[in-house]
């Protein structure tokens, strides 16, 4: 990893400016946030193309599956919290039913939005969405990956969840890195545990990886950027060839990326996962890593469920 920090939604709004000068079918919505979503760039280079739909979420995705009908790829554009929590009923009946081409970006994901608080934490997002028929569910980890994300999403013709984050991250991955909707990415061989990470988690579990390293123990990092459809095959050949499976995100344990895994164990590979993340709680208020310290998705937590299990 590079010490170059980003956020997950400026890559986003990078991406889409450069989206919206290869397709002139991209349209753009916003619910009274582009500043803060960065779809602003969009807006700026093409303003007949992008809609502030005010403080109104739910008529923001009803608009955006009837310019779905019409021909255009509309990317619609929130807070995580109002993208699933708000306008739930409209994706639902609108969008993911009629299956429509509506890419959902929802900025702002999890407890790391910090101050803002409780309410405006989403941690029920991935649960909510990867159940919905039709949708698939995406988290991208940093600026390489969400480029790929926004480009690659474009050319599907159905309705997309991306979740992004408020916080930086540092660089994982360089422009050479191949993605693929639907596999997770393998970082490192090491037998000793499988680290699945989504979102601002993974940068988590690949320090925990160097500094297990020093302490003999080899792990391996899998960054799971497609929630669903899920991975099964690297997720069983994990489960076999590794002795401890953990899994970390800045989401409910209920439902999110450790209940889809656990889903597919339970299924095809029966085997213990310890999941990390938050135990069926709102957020709290306060800086984005104090949070992550508050509740325990952090390096350090990984670092002792791995040691723990090894009795080192």
């Amino acid at each position: 990893m590079e010490e170059i920090k980003k956020a997950t939604r400026e890559s986003y709004g990078e991406a889409l400016l450069e989206l919206g000068k290869e397709n002139e079918n991209v349209v753009v919505l916003d619910a009274d946030l582009s500043t803060a979503t960065k779809t602003n760039m969009f807006a700026k280079e093409f303003p007949n193309r992008f809609f502030d739909m005010g403080i109104a979420e739910a008529n923001m995705m009803g608009t955006a599956a009837g310019l779905a009908t019409c021909g255009k790829i509309p990317f619609a554009s929130t807070f995580a919290v109002f993208a699933a929590g708000r306008s739930y009923d409209q994706i639902r009946c609108s969008i993911a039913y009629p299956k429509l081409n509506v890419k959902i970006c929802a900025t702002h994901s999890g407890v790391t939005v910090g101050e803002d608080g409780a309410t405006h934490q989403m941690l029920e997002d991935i649960s909510i969405m990867r159940t919905m028929p039709n949708m698939i569910v995406m988290s991208t980890s940093d600026d390489a990956e969400t480029k790929w994300a926004v480009k690659e999403i474009s050319k599907i013709d159905g309705p997309v969840y991306l979740r992004l984050a408020r916080m930086k991250t540092s660089k994982i991955y360089d422009t050479n890195q191949k993605f693929e909707i639907g596999k997770g990415i393998q970082i490192g061989e090491g037998t000793d545990a499988t680290v699945f990470a989504t979102g601002v988690t993974v940068e988590k579990a690949l320090i925990a990886k160097e500094e297990l390293k020093e302490k003999g123990i080899d792990i391996r990092v899998v960054d799971i950027h497609t929630i669903k459809p899920i991975d099964k095959e690297l997720i069983i050949k994990c489960a076999r060839e590794t002795k401890k499976l953990i899994s970390i995100e800045d989401h409910s344990i209920i439902g999110g990326l450790g209940s889809a895994i656990s889903e597919v164990l339970t299924e095809e590979y029966p085997t213990k996962l310890v999941r990390l993340g938050i135990h069926d709680t709102f957020g709290k208020s306060g800086k984005a890593e104090k949070l992550m310290e508050h509740f325990r998705i952090t390096e350090k937590e990984i670092i002792y469920k791995v040691e723990k299990e090894f009795h080192i």
